[in-house]
């Protein structure tokens, strides 16, 4: 994200004359061209060494200064590969970056460039080349001043997504949280009286060097920052009575968990008002859990965030180490690849720089870069996934995920070259790039055998994706060079390189923009080795990538500000930690729970790695989120427990009523499960109680198969999917199958879908099991008779009633009619003619059978 914000942060004026900063400072790039032009040699000092980047654009070189510098002048000595289009972007974070110099004219030789601004990390980001080489810099030269206080104060704001408390909010879309969120266009507004006051919550008790606070009009004249290790006794580290209001940076030094603005006079008529309130420590701070955590569990663990503790499971290789990280992948494929139901979980991590390897990846494992930008991290050979295992059939390639690398085939010499990726649901393809304009992936087996569903979300394919056999696939916020292939249901949206939309002859639902996104949060590596969650920013209208040929908006949260959860621990401590304001890293494992977790805390971020699987135990529900702002789950399977859950996720309880329309609660590649691994119940899968939720892929399931005696129609029980109560709650990529009774329930005003895909129930044993009152059997997407609004695009509904084929479903989607609610492009299928569905849409359209096995319907009801 570029805050112009950042831009105006200027520590006090220093005494000692500018000086070169960046000579040996850690340096690295997008890209080298070769072993000896590696981005060091720009920092060398020495003018007979050069970093080249790769012949692609865009391509950058960053320098970590160690600290915040403000920054007078920046010295570019190309070599003849010089850029045209460049910027000049600083951060504290390496994350968040602001502009400090833009020219589309560069003319290469030595430039010399005055720049203003204050950050740790300074980086010249190419965008158009005046050669058909890469970029090539012999010096990349940093002057500035360091901080006068001789103070090493951290580039994190310690703030970002951290517990928030005010003492009055203007109105529900300024709450305290939004002060916090690190999004400089929410904001924080209190009561038109003063005093006034802001806390937040670091979580541990540390040493407070820097408060920044970003003012929008409303600000205060006369207030004091204050510190507090039990949010009761209070101590002063600043104070003035001449707030100038705008961007006020405030080197400070006191110790505290809890730091707090507290205002007590004011500029304007209205309240005080802030963009943003950041909180900057120095090193050597205490770590020790907080006083309202329980002793039971033990201390509360802070992960180092250079070098942490991911436990058994995840692998992380960098270039040096391909035969190894070979060696693992090919050890993890032959026990994944027919590892259906089985515990087992693994994640492969890559560091950034180029790996030659080929990752088949099967059951439960996940393959994912650790850079900022899938360009970070080139594979050099496959990232795929095959059916060999089941005859050429990818209906049950489930379960696995490859996410934020490119990859770069290898040429056989045969033209195009193919990457293969057959697989079904659950199966998330994000944050990817495929490189090469005449390759292509294909969504499929490439001769025989069905696939049947899957996502490809914020990916760039430079060649042509051919679906084959897939019978239905979603597609978001991508740039293609083309599409080839089509069966029942194909739903594009925010497509660069989209077909036309010609449903249902071929059947491409295609939707311009995406309406309002946050793409998933990923873990990352910084250019000074720390381990980082990045955390995407809300968007709304969106086409194309997040980050290619962009910097993508969001804010990053180091690792040491999250509980890493590891195989062996329990649900008592996982709540400690969320109850203590840490985020969650949960690493490849299976945790059974026998209490559900509380996330009460806004903003807090559940991020899974290698399909990490919760099981409630005893009835519990799995996961329960209070009725907060911005809270995001991803990458977590929720495999149902043998006692009956009423519910294996909850979010918000029964009547919640906020309005979170500025920072929504998010879900992303979340999957449940109801059987098939073992016997599961749950009344209900997902429960949105909240409103404004979105949901970016989730594959809920109960089970046609598994394990031997773990489903059934008496065994594994499920009677809804998902249950939405809450308004404006939007689905992307949404798929649920085989309840027992209705498997979508919207009983919210102002819900979208975009892209449902169902089977009903394969088992009912026959028709009087399997009724609605006097209707036959239970549509799979119900909009309940009180709702004056709702949408939908791209739906398809199938039946498959291999128990007894004599079984009917008198609907796929039921819903009132009225003018604020409309459906486009549905498909109701009798898959191989088993079964029966009467009607797609109402009482419209019908039957698919045996006779007729597809019936579409384009608009309704």
């Amino acid at each position: 994200m570029l805050s112009t914000a950042v831009a105006a942060i200027a520590l006090p004026n220093a005494s000692a004359a500018p000086t070169l900063l960046s000579q040996g400072k850690p340096t690295t790039a997008s890209s080298s061209e070769n072993a000896g032009t590696a981005a060091t040699a720009a920092t060398d000092g020495n003018t007979g060494t050069r970093w080249a980047s790769a012949f692609s654009d865009p391509q950058w070189i960053q320098v970590d200064l160690g600290a915040p510098a403000a920054l007078s002048q920046v010295v570019l000595n190309w070599e003849a590969a010089s850029g045209k289009a460049f910027q000049i972007q600083i951060s504290n974070d390496a994350a968040t970056w602001t502009s400090v110099y833009t020219t589309t004219t560069g003319a290469g030789g030595t430039q010399t460039l005055n720049v203003t601004g204050t950050g740790r990390y300074v980086r010249m980001y190419g965008t158009v080349r005046n050669t058909a080489y890469g970029y090539s810099l012999w010096e990349f030269q940093v002057y500035g001043e360091l901080s006068p206080t001789g103070q090493t104060c951290g580039p994190t704001n310690r703030a970002i997504a951290r517990p928030a408390t005010a003492s009055s909010t203007e109105n529900a879309g300024t709450p305290a949280s939004a002060a916090v969120d690190g999004n400089t266009g929410t904001r924080w507004a209190s009561a038109a009286v003063v005093p006034q006051s802001l806390t937040v919550d670091l979580g541990s008790v540390l040493p407070i060097c820097r408060v920044i606070l970003r003012w929008e009009a409303a600000y205060a004249t006369a207030f004091q920052i204050q510190a507090s290790t039990d949010n009761a006794v209070w101590t002063s580290i600043y104070s003035t009575t001449t707030g100038t209001g705008g961007v006020q940076t405030l080197d400070v030094t006191g110790n505290g968990r809890y730091v707090r603005i507290n205002a007590t006079a004011k500029a304007t008529q209205w309240g005080v008002s802030l963009w943003e309130f950041e909180v900057y420590t120095g090193t050597g701070g205490s770590t020790s859990p907080s006083p309202s955590t329980s002793t039971s569990t033990g201390p509360i663990e802070t992960p180092d965030p250079k070098n942490p503790n991911f436990g058994p499971n995840v692998s992380v290789y960098d270039p040096s180490q391909q035969a190894a990280a070979q060696a693992r992948l090919n050890q993890i494929f032959a026990g994944q690849e027919t590892n259906q139901f089985g515990t087992e979980r693994y994640a492969v991590l890559f560091k950034p720089g180029n790996h030659t390897i080929d990752a088949n990846i099967g059951f439960y494992t996940q393959v994912a870069g650790l850079g900022f930008s899938p360009d970070d991290v080139n594979i050099n050979g496959h990232v795929r996934a095959e059916a060999t295992w089941f005859g050429g059939n990818a209906t049950q390639n489930f379960w696995r995920g490859a996410e934020n690398l490119s990859v770069t085939l290898p040429n056989t010499g045969n033209g195009v070259q193919v990457e293969r990726w057959a697989v079904s649901q659950a199966v998330q393809y994000r944050r990817m790039h495929l490189r090469g304009a005449n390759n292509e992936i294909q969504l499929w087996n490439g001769g025989d055998g069905w696939s049947s569903g899957g996502l490809m979300a914020d990916t760039k394919v430079d060649g042509r994706v051919v679906s084959g056999s897939q019978q239905q696939w979603y597609t978001r916020n991508s740039e293609l060079g083309s599409w080839a292939g089509s069966v029942w249901n194909m739903v594009f949206q925010g497509v660069q390189g989209a077909p036309p939309p010609n449903f249902p002859n071929p059947s491409h639902t295609v939707i311009n923009q995406t309406p309002l996104q946050r793409e998933k949060p990923f873990l990352y590596l910084d250019g000074t080795g720390t381990y980082r969650v990045f955390v995407p920013a809300l968007q709304a209208n969106t086409t194309g990538t997040s980050w290619f040929g962009k910097t993508p908006a969001g804010s990053s949260i180091s690792l040491d500000q999250f509980f890493i959860v590891r195989p062996g621990h329990t649900a008592a401590q996982i709540n400690a930690a969320l109850a203590a304001g840490r985020h969650l890293l949960v690493t490849p494992g299976v945790y059974h729970l026998n209490q559900a977790l509380q996330v009460n805390n806004p903003n807090t971020v559940i991020l899974g790695l290698g399909l990490a699987t919760f099981v409630p135990d005893g009835g519990v529900t799995a996961i329960k989120v209070a009725d907060v702002d911005g809270v995001k789950l991803a990458g977590i399977l929720i495999d149902a427990g043998t006692v009956n859950s009423p519910t294996l996720v909850e979010l918000g309880p029964a009547g919640s009523s906020a309005s979170h329309a500025a920072n929504p609660t998010s879900l992303h590649d979340v999957y449940f499960r109801i059987g098939g691994a073992h016997v599961g119940n749950a009344t209900v899968s997902l429960q949105v109680n909240s409103n404004n939720v979105i949901g970016d892929h989730m594959w809920v399931w109960r089970a046609d198969h598994g394990n031997a005696g773990t489903y059934g129609w008496t065994v594994s029980k499920g009677q809804n999917g998902m249950v939405v109560n809450g308004n404006d709650v939007t689905m992307y990529g949404l798929f649920v199958e085989h309840y027992q009774q209705y498997q979508v329930i919207w009983n919210g005003n102002g819900g979208r879908t975009y892209f449902f895909q169902n089977e009903m129930p394969y088992d009912p044993p026959n028709q009087a099991a399997w009724m609605n009152g006097s209707t036959r059997g239970w549509a799979a997407y119900k909009v309940a008779d009180s709702v004056n609004t709702h949408q939908a695009w791209g739906l398809g509904s199938y039946c498959y009633f291999n128990v007894n084929p004599a079984v009917v479903g008198e609907r796929s989607f039921e819903v009132p009619v009225k003018s604020g609610i409309q459906f486009r492009n549905m498909v109701s299928v009798s898959l191989g003619g088993v079964g029966t569905i009467n009607h797609v849409i109402n009482n419209t359209a019908g039957p698919a059978n045996t006779a007729n096995q597809i019936i579409y319907v384009t608009a309704g009801p």
